[in-house]
């Protein structure tokens, strides 16, 4: 068995769990009616209409954690940030720092692999209006858990929004809750990181509240602390 097989083999099993999952009865209801009411621009598609799991290299250093998939973009797709323009500016920043092979994600079979990195989210189904509630957040927690549990090689965390930066906060027990603030960064009693950046939403790259060197400067800092 290759090194780290073990380790893949039971994250693919959690991938194929959190695409299963049917805790929230709300956002079960909202992705699968969007998965049939495509927009026009992409009419014909064949929505994936589930729940996304996170995905990546089961060695990572980086892990990121966003919110959760866009109702047109990984609800559509099946891979986390494939298919929109928060995609567009992380999976390009990515390629920009050496963690992604390309700097495009369009569908979850474009060739894209990740070396060094995990996407995840703290919310593995599309929400309405972008706006888990937090009982959804609840819910989903023990995914997360689990995946930085079997992603035992991680130095860094990046958090992209207030949201997931709580919720990896209260997993890994932080108290005080940290502050959260763009490149705003936590060192952990184990000697890894907890590093916050805005997330790169339309509502946040659009009104220049985050630039690309502004993210390009996350993961510039991650490598520098050991990602």
């Amino acid at each position: 068995m290759p090194p780290n097989q073990a380790e893949a083999d039971s994250l693919t099993s959690l991938q194929r769990e959190v695409a299963r999952c049917t805790r929230c009865p709300r956002l079960v209801q909202w992705r699968e009616s969007v998965a049939l009411n495509p927009r026009a621009s992409y009419a014909g598609q064949t929505y994936w209409g589930k729940a996304v799991p996170g995905f990546g290299d089961p060695d990572a250093r980086l892990v990121i954690v966003g919110l959760a998939p866009a109702a047109h973009g990984a609800n559509r797709t099946g891979r986390m940030f494939t298919g929109d323009r928060s995609g567009d500016w992380l999976f390009a920043a990515l390629h920009r720092a050496g963690y992604a092979s390309q700097a495009t994600s369009t569908s979850a079979d474009d060739g894209l692999s990740l070396d060094g990195a995990y996407v995840t989210a703290a919310v593995h189904c599309a929400p309405p209006a972008n706006k888990p509630e937090p009982g959804e957040r609840a819910a989903c927690a023990p995914y997360l858990e689990r995946e930085l549990t079997l992603l035992d090689h991680w130095r860094v965390i990046v958090v992209l929004g207030q949201i997931a930066c709580q919720g990896v906060a209260s997993l890994l027990g932080l108290r005080p809750r940290p502050a959260f603030g763009h490149l705003r960064e936590h060192p952990l009693d184990d000697g890894r990181y907890l590093l916050c950046s805005y997330h790169p939403s339309q509502q946040n790259t659009f009104t220049g509240r985050l630039s690309e060197p502004m993210f390009n400067a996350v993961f510039e800092r991650a490598r520098q602390l050991g990602a």
